[in-house]
């Protein structure tokens, strides 16, 4: 995979700005020989934000760089002057993206909304001047407290794609042809399994000047829970997917029996997204004759909306469509969407096979930068001062 530009996996290391040192310093003017403290504070090391920003599509910008530091908080100085503070550091990174934990494979943090900025690294306060610690006993101290040391963390950057329908079936299902049929998306097309090997998405026109997103995934197969084939990585895209649709093609033995194999990956996978809406779509029904489909209809599962298309000679997509667009637009899919935005919980990821998806998306490796003996010794100093929250 790393000679495509679709990125939904990256590594990072990032480190806050660690904070600046108080200033021990004694006034010191013309007709005033014993001048108190005037030590300033330091100021505050940079913060870093993830910022969700609409113009990305895939996190291919931070595979080239894949180190992000903020500015160190300047030192305080004589007169009470207050050290500058480090400035920001931002990453955009497409809607859609959730932070992990690259140690523990722990959930950080989620970002679904252009303009959407969430704190991933807090940068060290600056430390106070001796001004701070002045008293009638102890007119001229001549200590100051040091800043607060910066953070690091080594960041997996996890993309799930944001769209309405979500494609879900084995390979060579048709589902790349028909995201062709029905947007402007062109995927590659061909007549052997796994053609599909990244996501695509793509636009599908409306009545009256409306659309809805439709993703396409890799097919899976029976076993995929397991690692088979190209197992169940993408299906993280379509967690997010207000309605799944289930593509079994019309020339297979049994209809229902692979229908009910694909709800059982699903299932596997996150038993969450059983909940969602699902509609069947038995696709190259042109190979299918009027009494062959009433045959068939009998055998076909009864507690979702099923449709027989055909990508070739068009037949049954526009009632799809109606289909997707009534689904979509239920009163219980709205609602059930409201909850799950707001009751969204992100599992933590197994830590063994976060490894091994980055080791296959060569985005395990990431060179450290090392700390210079000054950073060391700076970060030495906090042990004799503690820090009390205010």
């Amino acid at each position: 995979m790393a000679e495509t530009n679709f990125v939904d996996y990256v590594k990072i290391y990032c480190r806050s700005g660690k904070g600046g040192r108080g200033s021990i310093h004694l006034h010191r003017a013309k007709y005033m020989p014993n001048g108190g403290p005037d030590g300033g504070d330091g100021g505050r090391g940079g913060n870093i934000y993830l910022r969700g920003n609409h113009n990305y599509w895939t996190l291919l910008h931070l595979r080239y760089d894949r180190h992000v530091f903020a500015e160190h908080g300047g030192n305080g100085g004589k007169s009470l002057s207050h050290g500058s503070d480090g400035a920001d550091k931002y990453i955009d990174v497409p809607c859609g993206t959730v932070a992990y934990d690259a140690e523990t494979g722990k959930y950080i943090c989620d970002v679904t909304e252009d303009g959407q900025v969430v704190m991933l690294l807090k940068g060290g306060r600056g430390g106070k001047g001796n001004w701070h610690f002045r008293s009638a006993t102890n007119q001229t101290p001549r200590y100051a407290q040091p800043g607060e040391p910066m953070q690091e963390m080594m960041v997996v950057l996890e993309l799930k794609l944001l769209a309405d329908v979500g494609l879900v079936g084995f390979p060579n299902a048709g589902k790349s042809t028909l995201l062709s049929t029905l947007s402007s998306a062109r995927p590659k097309i061909a007549n052997y399994p796994f053609t599909t090997l990244e996501p695509s998405l793509g636009i599908v026109p409306y009545r009256d000047g409306r659309s809805f997103v439709m993703a396409d995934i890799p097919g899976i197969i029976e076993g995929a829970a397991e690692g088979r084939g190209l197992g169940l990585r993408f299906l993280r895209h379509i967690e997010r997917n207000s309605l799944l649709l289930f593509m079994v093609p019309g020339d297979t033995d049994d209809i229902k029996k692979e229908y009910e194999i694909l709800l059982n990956e699903l299932r596997q996978f996150n038993p969450e997204m059983l909940s969602k809406h699902r509609v069947l779509a038995v696709t190259k029904s042109d190979l299918l004759d009027d009494e062959l489909i009433e045959m068939l209809r009998d055998t076909l599962p009864t507690d979702l909306p099923v449709v027989f298309i055909s990508a070739v000679t068009g037949s049954g997509i526009e009632e799809l469509k109606d289909l997707l667009w009534k689904e979509l637009n239920a009163e219980s899919n709205k609602l059930s969407n409201i909850v799950t935005e707001d009751t969204l919980v992100h599992r933590d990821k197994d830590i063994v096979r976060l490894e091994e998806e980055m080791h296959e998306e060569g985005a395990d490796v990431v060179d450290i930068e090392s700390y210079s003996e000054d950073e060391i010794d700076d970060i030495d100093e906090l042990n004799d001062f503690e820090y009390i929250d205010e």
